[in-house]
């Protein structure tokens, strides 16, 4: 397993991954030494989140090898299905993979993501709207969804 460090408009990130795909991407919450030499295998998802928070890039193109059990990469794979700058709530989700009652253990899939940012799971929220739970802090949401869906300035004229 490889990894590096590079630095981001909301905290040191963390990539992880090799040959098979890339395995996590963590938002960091102490100050990091960035890496000086990213390995080969993890120089296209370090370049396209740089895209991705200079504001070039909405969505990733990467080979993407998350750990996890059967339903949670069934729920990753359903927030790649949100559009860049949409949310959806957690109920919605349940609804999409079949089962309403499910919302809990949707969440929870949620929560275990992996690869943050890349499987958009700051683009869930709850069904009133509220911004609720987020591994990387609220404060990292908030500003994750204005970085999508920034508020238009109205002209006067």
């Amino acid at each position: 397993m490889e990894t590096c460090i590079i630095s981001s408009p909301i905290g040191f990130t963390r990539i992880s991954g090799n040959a098979d795909g890339i395995t996590a991407i963590t938002v960091l919450n102490t100050k990091e030494e960035v890496s000086k030499d990213i390995p080969e295998t993890l120089k296209s998802c370090a370049l396209q989140l740089q895209d991705y928070f200079s504001g070039k890039r909405q969505s990733f193109d990467l080979k993407l090898n998350p750990e996890g059990t059967t339903f949670q990469k069934q729920v990753w794979q359903a927030l790649q299905t949100i559009p860049y700058g949409k949310t959806v709530s957690y109920l919605e989700l349940s609804k999409q993979l079949g089962d309403v009652k499910a919302i809990r253990a949707v969440a929870s899939a949620n929560g275990k993501n992996p690869l943050w940012i890349v499987i958009p799971c700051h683009r869930v929220i709850g069904t009133d709207g509220s911004l609720t739970g987020y591994a990387g802090g609220l404060h990292r949401k908030q500003w994750l969804l204005n970085h999508e869906n920034p508020a238009k300035q109205q002209s006067l004229f």
